[in-house]
């Protein structure tokens, strides 16, 4: 753990370290680039190739997608706790996906002029659900789910085989249940880039969605452009923001929900303007931390992912927070609403002691696919509007076009660009082409 002081020498520079800590390590982004090459030249050869190097698994192609005999296994293997826990989360994240559905428009603002959005959803779409150091049977929920109740025809998920070569089943279970139409058995940037550019097995697709270790945010990085992402979404993170009248263990405890995730770049942030809170927390920490499983990747975060700061204010708590703009942000404060109207940007904001953030991971219901490394100031967490296509409407009558004629015939005069004038002004000739000549 790192304590920083606003008494400090250095304070101002350790901040801004932090603001513009990177998604993506220039290393990892190297070796990404290099396993999205290969893929997209060798196709399946190079998928199967990496699954065995990176996995330790053996697959032919036709193991890549995963069987209706698997998809049954799965669903004899899952117990009954585990499908209402799926089916509650799977209820939660649905019912706020369609309030998030965008609706057709048009209107007329001016006359004979009517203008307006259509939105349809995209026809392919792929969920990537990490699954090389835990099975995130959530993050099934939280991509696929969304996607489903946009609308979306084929729903492509992929997440990474385990040493037998199956699928955990809750993930598999998960997956189906949330509406994934195929399940292929592959992960890191060799899933990314067999998605964005197919491979003789995988089909293409339109949009990647989906958290990932760096691998995968650099690969997601890498393909942008070829198909559309999400967001560049890198290792979690947290930042809880506390005055003094928060309860040092429960704070203590959100912190190391989010560092032991298992890469071990992982970030949790507190910031407060309290010693006590400060020392407090710190100690239950140490604590705590001492009772978890996962002590591999979390002694990792302990060492060099967790920051305790303390502020001169919660004035300048709000504006840290603001300038971090964390993937999920608690709010540990009095009066919670009204102090985060003055975060500029978040992820996801959780309000008041009991909204711990795993609420969010789990079963409250926005997707917890969210913007890290700062990036919440431009991304923000899949939404059923991320699924659709939006084309803009627009429809002149004569008149309304013959009144705004001159305006575009004189901008595409100042542009040089004398098709353009033309294509507006051969309407006011009565529809004789450019040599006089009837239509």
């Amino acid at each position: 753990m790192k304590i920083i002081d606003c008494t400090d020498a250095d304070y101002e520079q350790t901040l801004q370290s932090l603001y513009t800590r990177p998604a993506c390590p220039p290393e990892i982004e190297e070796r990404a680039q290099a396993i999205v090459d290969e893929v997209r030249a060798h196709g399946d050869s190079a998928v199967l190739s990496q699954i065995a190097k990176f996995d330790r698994v053996i697959l032919t192609s036709p193991e890549l997608k995963v069987s209706d005999e698997e998809i049954a296994a799965a669903k004899k293997a899952v117990s009954r706790k585990t499908k209402a826990a799926i089916k509650l989360a799977f209820d939660n994240i649905t019912a706020f996906a369609k309030m998030q559905i965008p609706r057709s428009w048009t209107s007329h603002p001016r006359p004979g002029v009517t203008l307006g959005e259509q939105f349809k959803p995209m026809d392919r779409v792929a969920c990537y659900v990490p699954g090389g150091t835990a099975p995130l049977v959530s993050s099934a929920l939280h991509t696929v789910a969304i996607a489903k109740a946009a609308g979306v025809r084929e729903i492509i998920a992929a997440t990474p085989p385990r040493k037998d070569g199956s699928i955990n089943p809750a993930t598999l279970y998960a997956l189906v249940a949330a509406g994934a139409t195929a399940v292929y058995k592959m992960g890191g940037a060799t899933a990314i880039a067999a998605l964005a550019y197919g491979t003789e097995t995988v089909p293409a697709v339109e949009k990647i969605v989906g958290p990932g270790n760096a691998y995968v945010a650099a690969a997601k990085r890498y393909v942008y452009g070829r198909v559309a992402i999400d967001m560049v979404a890198g290792p979690s993170e947290v930042m809880v923001v506390a005055d003094g009248s928060v309860n040092p263990a429960w704070t203590a405890a959100d912190i190391l929900s989010q560092a032991e995730h298992g890469s071990g770049l992982e970030q949790a942030v507190l910031v407060t303007d309290s010693k006590k809170v400060l020392a407090d927390v710190q100690a239950q920490i140490l604590e705590q931390s001492k009772t978890l499983t996962r002590q591999g990747p979390l002694q990792k975060v302990l060492a060099n992912g967790i920051f305790l700061i303390r502020c001169a204010s919660m004035d300048e708590a709000a504006e840290i927070a603001g300038k971090f703009a964390p993937e999920h942000l608690e709010l540990h404060c009095a009066q919670p609403a009204k102090f985060a109207k003055r975060i500029h940007a978040a992820g996801a904001i959780f309000l008041g002691p009991w909204t711990p953030e795993p609420a969010g991971d789990f079963t409250a219901g926005p997707s917890h696919v969210l913007p890290t490394a700062g990036t919440a100031r431009f991304f923000h967490g899949i939404t059923a509007g991320d699924f659709f296509c939006r084309s803009s409407i627009l429809s002149f009558t004569e008149n309304a076009l013959m009144r705004e004629v001159d305006a575009i015939e004189h901008f595409a005069e100042l542009e040089g660009l004398d098709a353009h004038g033309r294509s507006a002004s051969i309407r006011r000739t009565g529809g004789k082409n450019a040599k006089g000549t009837k239509q």
